[in-house]
């Protein structure tokens, strides 16, 4: 997937860069696996903004992808490679042989007219699911479980692969792409290869409109406010902070400070955080 830029027509345009779509399959997805997706622009159930700066942006409907492929031994055709609004990563629709479709996440290399399949007993090919017991230490894969049967929860964006490191007893070690080693449980699914439109990292917006359209709204820096709307405004000109350091608009830490609960029950299974000196 390359990268496409534009004669400079106006001051945007010159910075603008756009993911080339020619590859994909110029189709409309398909009707039974979409559904309507309500934005709620950053507010939760009591309708307090939870999440800032977020509103408007084109309506989008959302594809229902299968991150658990638990239809195994079943092979399945790539009848198409979509678009998808909401993730980053394309999107292939395949077809199994008795006639059931489903979206999954397109890993790099994967055209239409494949066939991939699932289980225990696949090769290991782009776009072939298998637990991790039955897939070679070194392999590089994506759309990992993190709990048997959940679905994939890890290495889902675009151009992103985990690796598996080693297996011991009922787990397997994983180096993801933030640099973390976790253990997984051994009997969770992932799929070969690295998830397709690498060229996503390379993008340039261009202008403000564009990331409108995402539906982020604009953020203002809190030095600019006035005293009673973040603890960093007010004064005269270009003021210091003048407290001991950067906080967030209620007064809390911003950089550096730890909000991850010291709780949670998968802590237990981390090797090596992604952070780690």
């Amino acid at each position: 997937m390359a990268i496409k830029s534009y004669k400079p027509t106006t001051a945007a345009r010159r910075q603008m860069t756009v993911t080339d779509y020619s590859s994909l399959s110029k189709v409309a997805p398909e009707k039974s696996l979409v559904e309507s997706l309500k934005t709620n622009s950053g507010r939760n159930s009591y309708g307090r903004i939870t999440v800032r700066h977020r509103g408007g942006g084109n309506r989008r409907k959302y594809r229902i992808i299968d991150f658990k492929r638990d239809l195994k031994g079943v092979p399945a055709k790539v009848l198409t490679l979509e678009y998808d609004p909401n993730r980053s990563a394309h999107i292939a629709l395949v077809q199994y042989e008795d006639g059931e479709k489903r979206y999954i996440i397109a890993p790099n290399g994967l055209k239409v007219g494949d066939t991939v399949i699932s289980g225990p007993e696949a090769d290991i090919i782009a776009g072939n699911a298998l637990p991790l017991s039955a897939i070679p230490v070194g392999t590089f894969i994506h759309n990992v479980e993190l709990y048997p049967g959940k679905g994939a929860q890890l290495a889902r964006a675009a151009g992103i692969q985990a690796q598996l490191m080693a297996k011991e007893g009922a787990y397997a070690l994983i180096r993801l792409p933030s640099g973390e080693l976790r253990n997984v449980p051994a009997n969770c699914m992932a799929t070969i290869g690295q998830v397709g439109n690498i060229d996503h990292e390379n993008v340039s917006i261009g202008k403000a409109g564009r990331k409108r359209h995402m539906g982020w709204r604009p953020t203002v820096r809190g030095s600019v406010m006035n005293p009673n709307d973040h603890p960093h405004g007010g004064g005269e000109g270009r003021s210091p902070i003048g407290r001991p350091g950067p906080v967030t608009p209620w007064g809390k830490p911003a950089l550096g400070y730890k909000t991850r609960k010291h709780h949670n029950r998968s802590d237990k299974f981390i090797v090596k955080r992604r952070n780690a000196k």
